[in-house]
């Protein structure tokens, strides 16, 4: 049978298996990785204090999310409620920033089970909306009428050496296939920044990873196994159905549940990765070359400052190391204008100084460095002017597996919002990604915006997924993707409260002023409903501008006529009274 999972019992198990390999049995919903992996001992602390951090998000269900109305705030209101009964499940999101109540939370452990499952919900009944690792800020997988996940299908099914592919149960985690797939010389040919997010998840949503050259994730997609309601179990493929195939693969689970999935992948290699500070003149004299010349490439901007953090990972064989390099600093060296900068505003702020100051990385460093007054521009600026000196005395080369070396530390919990727009081609790149981003740091700073670092700008090519963000039918074209963060290092009710506030105020007036102009869409696991009705009819028609919702809606209406694996954020952005 199924398993309804709890968060307090994941929470719990969490918490037991602190020091432990988890069992096939305590495997739960949860952000935090069900399988070890070798970190540092900051990391480890780091991922306690997320478990714990997440508990008391899920104590304490405060967000009313605002969006403004005329660059103003709407109120967010504190909502109280009684104690939960002992039948309530509370599933949150990574960051917390949306969580539900239900009491329908279903694991299947084979394919035979969540057919069973999907076909047994009579018409009119329960929902079973598909969820992940439940990473995605805006969370798109919640449904407070009903969840199914399949953490617990997570087996690697087929390897062929020949075809350098490999067929996996959807719930497995990327982490978890990479390392199984590496004893055979294979792994995936692209990664988003972290390894935590379930293989269905992270493809129905439209994740990516950057370099120019290569698409974003679904593009590995060469086969899968959908479950629907409406027709049953469906194998589809470029071969049988592509239409519906490629229509499916950044499906945001409206059409199915993703039950098996074959992926393309790659042989393994090594990557030298090169981690250097540049400004945006120096970009702008380099950027077409920095674009062609890298297998992958990002560029990290601090607000405030005119630092570019430039990282470039490339094959070990194509790369010779620069003579007589030699790291100006050390680590401690590095790090010590941050942590200089914090004991200087644990006195400001009349804080008492923390132990171990010494022992904490970089990123908790910042973490806590924000959480004294995160809404202070100028505090945030010194901040940001403290990490741009973090990473020019950081400058350095990496050599390690490609599965090791493309992740980023993408720091603690966090309001998270990226848009997609195109870029040109690689032979000819338009410039107005980096138009982009100086109109951006503009506002931020006419704003005064307490924007922290970093902008995270990334690239791709081209997805034939038509609900991609990146789809395009012009083989040649790229896309550039950039991320804008507010951090949320607290678990205080009120202060994160008051970010979320600022938050939203910061993503509106990008949305007012960047994302037309320049073609721009938001990530299918960033996007957010708005509360006022008028501006859901906006956001509608902006979305029927760019996709076939009418093709996406009469699937769905096929798939799954009576919408059992819908939520009211898929209600509210392709409603079906629409379709055709």
């Amino acid at each position: 049978m199924y398993r309804a999972t709890t968060l307090r019992r994941a929470i719990s198990s969490i918490r037991r298996n602190n020091h432990q390999t988890p069992t096939k049995i305590h495997r739960q919903f949860s952000s935090i990785p069900t399988e070890p992996t070798t970190s540092t001992t900051s990391e480890t602390r780091k991922y306690i204090g997320y478990s714990i951090l997440l508990a008391a998000c899920g104590a304490a269900t405060y967000y009313s999310f605002p969006f403004p109305e005329n660059a103003k705030h709407k109120r967010a209101h504190l909502f109280r409620y009684a104690p939960l009964p002992e039948d309530l499940h509370t599933v949150s999101n990574w960051s917390g920033t949306h969580q539900v109540h239900t009491r329908t939370f279903l694991q299947p452990e084979s394919i035979l089970e969540l057919e069973k499952a999907v076909q047994s919900v009579p018409e009119g009944g329960q929902k079973l909306r598909p969820v992940g690792s439940g990473l995605s800020p805006n969370g798109v997988g919640l449904s407070r009428a009903g969840m199914l996940n399949l953490g617990l299908m997570d087996n690697v099914l087929d390897v062929d050496l020949g075809k350098k592919t490999v067929r996996v149960q959807a719930g497995i985690r990327v982490q978890q296939l990479v390392d199984h797939i590496k004893q055979f010389g294979l792994t995936l040919q692209n990664f988003a920044s972290i390894r935590e997010q379930q293989i269905g998840g992270i493809l129905q949503v439209g994740a990516h990873g950057t370099g120019a050259r290569l698409p974003p994730i679904d593009e590995q997609v060469i086969a899968m196994k959908l479950v629907t309601p409406g027709k049953g179990t469906l194998e589809l493929s470029k071969e049988k159905d592509p239409e519906l195939f490629h229509l499916a693969r950044v499906g945001l689970g409206g059409l199915g549940v993703v039950a098996e999935v074959t992926l393309q992948c790659v042989d393994r290699q090594e990557l030298v990765e090169h981690t250097y500070v540049s400004n945006m003149t120096e970009i702008k004299k380099n950027h077409k070359k920095l674009l062609s010349e890298n297998k992958h490439v990002k560029y990290l901007y601090i607000p405030y400052t005119d630092s570019v953090v430039v990282v470039t990972c490339n094959p070990v064989s194509k790369w010779s190391r620069p003579k007589n390099f030699k790291p100006k600093y050390t680590k401690d060296e590095a790090i010590q204008h941050v942590r200089d900068l914090y004991k200087d505003s644990l006195e400001k702020y009349r804080v008492s100084p923390d132990t171990g100051i010494d022992e904490l990385s970089f990123t908790e460093l910042r973490d806590k460095i924000l959480a004294l007054d995160p809404l202070n521009d100028e505090h945030v600026i010194k901040v940001n002017e403290a990490e741009a000196e973090f990473w020019k005395k950081s400058e350095g080369y990496r050599v390690g597996w490609s599965d090791e070396i493309l992740g980023f530390d993408c720091g603690g919990q966090q309001w998270v919002s990226e848009t997609c727009f195109p870029a040109g081609t690689l032979a000819k790149p338009n410039m107005k990604d980096l138009e982009y981003i100086e109109k951006l740091k503009e506002l931020i700073e006419k704003q005064r915006i307490p924007a922290p670092a970093p902008i995270e700008q990334r690239w791709t090519a081209r997805s034939t997924s038509p609900m991609s963000p990146a789809y395009s039918s012009r083989e040649d074209d790229i896309f550039s993707w950039v991320g804008i963060i507010m951090y949320l290092p607290t678990s205080d009710p009120r202060q994160r409260k008051q970010i979320t506030e600022e938050f939203f105020h910061y993503r509106f007036l990008t949305q007012t002023k960047l994302w037309d102009s320049y073609s721009a869409y938001e990530h299918w696991a960033k996007i957010e409903i708005p509360k006022d009705k008028d501006e859901v009819v906006d956001l509608q028609a902006r979305l029927r501008k760019r996709f076939p919702v009418d093709a996406y809606n009469k699937a769905r209406r096929e798939l799954d006529p009576n919408q059992i694996l819908s939520n009211n954020m898929l209600e509210k952005l392709f409603p079906l009274s629409e379709a055709v």
